[in-house]
């Protein structure tokens, strides 16, 4: 029996979070200094509801890596 590869390209919102002690932000001038960006230092919770595919495709899977010979059917909109 075939089996195939589905993959969903998608979007989301999440929130991300951090709990941080006193002396690693200037609360003072609202300077965030690290944590001015979510990195690996935040939790993230994916919004529920907020996700949206903006591609699907599937391909034939076999268990052997790099088979450039597969036809990939791409760009599949449902």
């Amino acid at each position: 029996m075939k089996k195939y590869k589905i993959t969903h390209k998608i979007t989301a919102d999440f929130i991300a979070e951090a709990i941080v002690n006193e002396d690693e932000i200037d609360s003072n001038t609202n300077d965030l200094k690290d944590y001015k960006k979510p990195n690996s230092k935040f939790e993230y919770t994916m919004l529920k509801g907020s996700e949206s595919i903006t591609q699907t495709t599937y391909e034939e899977y076999d268990k052997k890596p790099n088979i450039s010979s597969k036809d990939r059917t791409g760009d599949k909109w449902y």
